[in-house]
């Protein structure tokens, strides 16, 4: 389909486009592939543009399918739906809206007033599109980072297990680094390193940029770790850091940090690595919380030997 295929073609701006999200666009005319496009770079033309572009005098008539609501307003390039007005574009299906206020549904009504069909992707392919820029809609919308408490535990939930140091398998830990390289920040609590002393960099797993790497609590910490510590309450820490450019925050701390994060409603997405082992007793993940925590979305993937389950707390 031509919406998926924007999808495909939004991936390749992956770590090009910040602060801007991922989006890919395709043109089609008669039931053919007429031009196609994607979000290369911040501050370059967006994907709608590239795909008119490609596809020219073709454009006139045809169909546009674009992963997210074509812009309306003036930033470091012209608004889209002008572009895709000019063009002559008969019909836009757009998978999701863009939750920038200054767009938010807006570049839709300027494509319906200027008599274009307009139709937004619902069911399945609807979900992919906002779960594509996830962190940049929690990001632009709610002023702080997206944020992931990742944890590894038993099949009876510890964090540890007696006589290995490790809880998950080779293939979770390499999946860990590659979560972390496509973070803006990783973050543990005092607790976790006082204990450890973690470095949280991605290693090994050709990471093209590292993240800012954080421990939340109170000092000092130890000597050589270069970790920033994070003496805030967590509303405002996470509203500095959104200001300062960072879309996603992944937390690996320990059950303290987490429950933390869960009172406060900070928590969008919980990623679960699930170890074949019982460790009959030692730390849960989530400490003490002061009430249930309803999932949605939950999805379970083998890892090796090991079942990451992930789910949603706050939908993007």
């Amino acid at each position: 389909m031509s919406l998926e295929r924007a999808l495909e073609l939004a991936e390749r701006g992956r770590g090009t486009t910040r602060p801007n999200p991922v989006v890919g666009a395709v043109v089609v005319r008669d039931g053919e592939v007429v031009g196609e496009g994607w979000h290369e770079r911040a501050g370059g033309p967006h994907a709608e543009v590239n795909a008119l572009q490609d596809a020219g005098e073709r454009a006139r008539g045809a169909t546009l399918y674009v992963s997210l609501e074509p812009c309306s307003h003036h930033g470091r390039t012209p608004p889209c739906v002008d572009a895709v007005v000019a063009a002559g574009i008969r019909r836009v299906v757009a998978g999701t809206a863009d939750p920038n206020p200054e767009v938010d549904g807006q570049g839709l009504e300027r494509l319906r007033q200027a008599g274009i069909l307009v139709e937004l992707a619902s069911g399945e392919l609807g979900w992919r599109a906002r779960v594509q820029n996830e962190s940049y809609r929690t990001w632009i919308a709610r002023k702080r980072p997206f944020v992931t408490y990742k944890a590894a535990v038993t099949l009876d939930g510890k964090m540890a297990l007696p006589g290995s140091r490790w809880v998950s398998g080779e293939l979770s830990r390499t999946l860990v680094h590659e979560l972390r390289a496509r973070s803006d920040a990783v973050a543990v609590g005092m607790g976790t390193v006082r204990a450890d002393n973690p470095l949280l960099s991605a290693r090994d797993v050709g990471a093209t940029r590292q993240p800012r790497c954080l421990a939340f609590g109170r000092g000092p910490l130890p000597e050589g770790s270069e970790l920033e510590l994070v003496d805030a309450p967590l509303e405002a820490a996470l509203r500095a850091l959104a200001d300062e450019g960072v879309q996603s925050l992944l937390l690996e701390g320990g059950p303290t940090l987490a429950a933390s994060f869960f009172r406060a409603e900070l928590v969008d997405k919980l990623l679960l690595f699930v170890a074949p082992a019982l460790a009959g007793s030692g730390p849960g993940a989530f400490g003490a919380l002061p009430a249930p925590v309803r999932l949605r979305r939950l999805t379970a993937r083998p890892v090796g030997e090991d079942v990451l389950l992930s789910a949603y707390v706050h939908e993007p």
